[in-house]
């Protein structure tokens, strides 16, 4: 007689790595916010920079805030998964962080900008790259204006940068578009990606 105790547990997905990326200005923060404040089982990776915090920001919240020296001694420790030097301030992935979640058999979610998407692509190709953007460029470039938070010479730098990123959506497995108003309506959609994601047949290997 065939053993089969274990024939109905064949469905038993490996945990995802799902990058959620764009251009600034298409709401990468308010989606990972409202993502946890529906409690969705994941775990929410915190990214390092050396950029001082801004006035709505808490270390170890928002971002974990060095100065750069620290920084530099990350890099020069391989304490980073990825890091990038985007508008003259470091950002970086911690890489205990992601081992850890993914040990623990938790998705790990990680925000970050298209150029730091590229280069967890490259380390992990398997990892589930999300791009977020606007209804049209225009929608971009007034929530950048709107923000108020850099100064000319720097707003045009991000419009900029902006354009260039909106033509690396190629390189993304899924497109969302974050429109006004609609944040709940982009978050739904994310959700239903991962799950959808863990019902593939051939699913995802994270490895790294």
């Amino acid at each position: 007689m065939t053993d089969n105790k274990n024939s109905f547990d064949l469905h038993n997905p490996e945990p995802l790595l799902i990058v959620v990326s764009g251009p600034s200005g298409v709401g990468k923060d308010s989606v990972i916010e409202q993502m946890k404040a529906r409690g969705l089982p994941f775990h929410f990776i915190i990214t390092a920079t050396n950029r001082p915090p801004r006035d709505d920001e808490t270390h170890g919240l928002d971002y974990f805030f060095y100065s750069t020296a620290e920084f530099k001694e990350m890099i020069a420790q391989d304490e980073l998964l990825e890091y990038a030097n985007v508008y003259d301030a470091y950002k970086g992935v911690p890489k205990s962080q992601v081992r850890e979640a993914l040990a623990s058999g938790k998705d790990v979610v990680m925000r970050l900008d298209v150029q730091g998407a590229a280069s967890i692509h490259e380390i992990c190709p398997d990892a589930v790259l999300v791009f977020l953007t606007t209804k049209s460029e225009a929608e971009l470039i007034d929530r950048l204006e709107a923000r108020a938070t850099e100064s000319p010479e720097e707003l045009k730098l991000r419009i900029t940068t902006a354009r260039d990123e909106l033509n690396q959506i190629d390189k993304f497995d899924y497109i969302i578009p974050n429109c006004d108003g609609k944040l709940d309506q982009a978050v739904d959609i994310i959700a239903a990606i991962i799950r959808a994601e863990h019902h593939q047949v051939n699913h995802r290997k994270v490895t790294m």
